[in-house]
């Protein structure tokens, strides 16, 4: 990431430099785990570090509101942000430009130079995952893939700062699980190196295919106002906070202030998912990760709310093309 963080004195402390950031000879993985304990910020990131990409996620707790902090000797990168939990403001004083993220947000932005501020709640945990591209790598992977990133391109090309768009994108499903799955993984060697950049390719693909999507549904959307936009998302978390025992359409439509219509095309429009596909996306995904720390197949059916083995077991064949007793023993 290399960044620095000044005190209120001025002192400045250097954090998560990029190591091998864009040595095409590595064949491994360079994985870094570092703890920071400051007056002003504490910290846990892990780092890694493969060709042409650089991995950064963890958790950071500030305990004053604003920070000052700047660049510092990076390479030239686009970055994939994701706002996992928490969010913040950040103002860059080089072009006056303000990312303001809430929790569960995305965006793809390009910034050669940062120097400013942060701004966050007090003693509250912040969790964000980012994927860096160096500039070269990232303009060939998406080469004529869409207006909306063609234009992204041309001013990434000509060194100008810029987002992908002006508004950031609620995380879907997929996107949550192939950042799970990079923050998972426990190959070594070149396979490491290979299923990274893979997952890493995958996650950008997902993200320039959901503003693709949000540009070209803007005009014809069903969601009229950002009131019904905030249905939409409350009924999503309702939903999965209810997975156990999910209610109706009609009962989450009442639940989340919204009819029935409106529900079931803003879900699909906003999420890329039925409302019940979805809600059985996130289910098995759960089981799946269960099944992997030791739970037994009746213990999750039961947990996730499924009306016996059999029906879950066929549900988890059909998303995942092996059976639950398979995945556990593997």
């Amino acid at each position: 990431m290399g960044l620095c963080l000044s005190d209120e004195q001025g002192k400045w402390t250097e954090i998560g430099a990029i190591i091998n950031f864009s040595d095409p000879l590595l064949s491994t993985v360079a994985e870094h785990k570092e703890s920071y304990n400051l007056p002003f910020f504490d910290a846990e990131l892990i780092q890694l570090s493969l060709p042409d990409i650089f991995i950064v996620y963890g958790d950071m707790r500030l305990k004053k509101r604003q920070i000052r902090f700047r660049s510092t000797n990076e390479p030239d990168f686009v970055e994939l942000h994701f706002s996992l939990v928490g969010g913040g403001i950040m103002k860059n004083h080089i072009n006056g430009h303000v990312h303001q993220f809430d929790a569960l947000q995305h965006n793809i932005i390009y910034s050669p130079e940062f120097d400013g501020t942060g701004q966050y709640s007090i003693d509250k945990k912040h969790q964000f995952f980012e994927v860096h591209f160096s500039k070269n790598y990232f303009l060939g992977l998406v080469a004529d893939s869409g207006d909306l990133l063609s234009r992204f391109c041309e001013k990434v090309d000509q060194h100008h700062f810029s987002d992908i768009s002006e508004t950031n994108l609620k995380m879907t499903f997929p996107i949550h699980q192939c950042i799970r799955e990079i923050m998972s993984c426990n190959l070594s060697g070149k396979l490491k190196v290979l299923y990274l950049q893979s997952k890493c390719i995958e996650l950008l693909s997902l993200q320039a295919q959901a503003f693709e999507q949000s540009a070209n549904n803007k005009s014809r959307s069903v969601l009229k106002s950002a009131y019904e936009r905030d249905c939409i998302q409350y009924a999503e978390t309702y939903l999965t906070t209810h997975r156990q025992k999910p209610p109706t359409l009609t009962e989450l439509a009442k639940i989340a202030g919204i009819n029935e219509f409106k529900l079931k095309n803003g879900f699909k429009e906003v999420f890329g998912n039925t409302v019940f596909g979805y809600l059985n996306d996130v289910r098995l995904s759960e089981a799946r990760e269960q099944l992997l720390s030791g739970t037994t197949i009746k213990a999750i059916s039961d947990d996730l709310g499924y009306a016996s083995v059999q029906h879950f077991s066929t549900a988890f064949r059909k998303k995942y093309g092996l059976s639950p007793g398979k995945v556990k023993l593997n």
